[in-house]
């Protein structure tokens, strides 16, 4: 056996919550002495950090995974490979049983446990899997390896307990573990320390913090405690249920200058009918109620949301209920997803069906419609200056690229900028005039 310590390699896939995962397991990996390397063709051992939410990611996590298996020896160099995340919490035996390629696998309260993980195939390559039950939020207190650029994910919860019908979410995490605020708090100054000077607030549901720890909502009790942290410039909340969008909330977004004038809030559906059979808490008076109340008391809120279409029951009167909700409401951005029956979730078995046709072109509907409110909303921001902080330069290298409060990291798309009086600096927070706008992308011009 080979006895240097092995470069490891780990690719994340998934949401912004797995990313932070990822970072946390390379932390520790770089504190027990572990060299980490950008590229898997160079790592003795590669690990896979997999989303298993829906079809489509765990179709790209198995594709990662095969693709991975090609760095193996002895064509390659990697000794182990290592699975990790949704995808191995939800089927630990299958990925043992049919990816013979797969040393280790590790569910998602093993995240702690990965050098240990490494450390017993290096001394005993016997293939085995540890996948616990319950949420953990043990691995969150290691000081991670962040790999952002002037902003950082501060994870302020684990798990869920909404249960919607059609989310697998709460059997692969576990129901809501809300991390100590004290902790939150810490890990946010020394983000701030290191130069995140944006911090994105994420959870599966991030109204809920504080309910399975101290009884109550303490999101906007959070947001007041981190913007007086020294070097943080921007707070940012994303996954916010409608009904934990309370008054105190509202007043936080509205009055505290350091939290950003935008939420992320998925709504899913419209139709009361089909809000029932997922199981979501509330009806479409009171999520319009909610969003009308944002819109009049945060002017100039950027709102983001999901939607779901092709549910077991839309029939095409819920439908219609959806585009006028959008047409009405005019969400500033809007991700679409056709439904995908997961197994172990009571929507899996639920009739009648949407026939896949009727789902792709109800979701081609929806995206027609948003693309059409995004460009009237981007055509209107024509002639506005907005703050804009200075991030990377773009493919063709003719601009800039930069967000601004209303743009979300990796979620959104950043803002084209071209420099009136020179070269700009990344991180710079610059004006930016902006002149023009299509479907989704603005491009302004500095005034400096």
């Amino acid at each position: 056996m080979d006895s240097r310590v092995p470069d490891i390699a780990l690719v994340s896939l998934g949401c912004p919550k797995n990313l932070v995962d990822s970072e946390c397991m390379t932390g520790i990996l770089d504190t027990e002495g572990y060299r980490l390397v950008p590229d898997p063709a160079q790592a003795d051992v590669i690990v896979v950090n997999t989303c298993g939410f829906i079809e489509s990611a765990k179709k790209e996590a198995i594709d990662t995974i095969l693709a991975m298996s090609d760095f193996k020896q002895p064509t390659g160099r990697c000794r182990f490979l290592v699975v990790t995340g949704c995808l191995a919490q939800r089927y630990p035996q299958e990925i043992l049983d049919q990816m013979p390629e797969v040393d280790a696998v590790l569910g998602t309260s093993a995240y702690g446990r990965i050098a240990d993980a490494v450390k017993r195939l290096e001394a005993d390559p016997t293939r085995f899997s540890d996948c616990g039950k319950g949420p953990t939020t043990e691995h969150l207190t290691k000081k991670r390896a962040t790999s952002t650029q002037g902003y950082a994910y501060l994870k302020i919860a684990e798990g869920c307990s909404n249960r919607c019908s059609y989310c697998a979410i709460p059997d692969i995490r576990g129901p809501l573990a809300s991390r100590p605020f004290e902790d939150l708090v810490s890990e946010a100054e020394r983000l701030a320390a290191e130069g995140a000077s944006e911090l994105v607030l994420i959870a599966q549901d991030t109204t809920r913090y504080g309910t399975d720890l101290y009884g109550r909502r303490r999101l906007p009790e959070l947001l007041r405690a981190l913007s007086g942290i020294e070097g943080v410039r921007l707070l940012r909340v994303l996954y916010a249920y409608p009904d934990g969008i309370d008054p105190e909330l509202v007043a936080e977004l509205a009055d505290n200058p350091k939290v950003a004038k935008y939420l992320d809030i998925p709504v899913q559906h419209a139709s009361d009918v089909v809000l029932r059979l997922m199981n979501r808490r509330g009806n479409r008076a009171e999520i319009l109620s909610i969003l009308r109340g944002l819109r009049e008391k945060v002017p100039g809120i950027v709102l983001r949301s999901t939607v779901l279409v092709g549910f077991p029951g839309e029939s095409e009167e819920a439908f219609e209920e959806l585009l006028d909700f959008l047409a009405e409401v005019r969400f500033d951005r809007l991700g679409a997803f056709v439904f995908s029956p997961e197994e172990g979730t009571p929507a899996a078995t639920m009739k009648p069906k949407v026939a896949k046709r009727t789902a792709q072109r109800r979701y081609r509907e929806v995206m027609e419609l948003q693309n059409r409110i995004s460009r009237e909303i981007g055509k209107a921001k024509i002639g506005r200056t907005l703050l804009v902080q200075v991030e990377s330069v773009s493919e063709d290298g003719v601009f800039y690229l930069g967000r601004s409060e209303g743009e979300a990291p990796e979620i959104d798309p950043p803002i084209h900028v071209a420099g009136r009086s020179g070269p700009l600096s990344f991180g710079d927070l610059v004006p930016v005039e902006i002149v023009d706008a299509t479907d989704y992308e603005l491009t302004g011009v500095t005034t400096e």
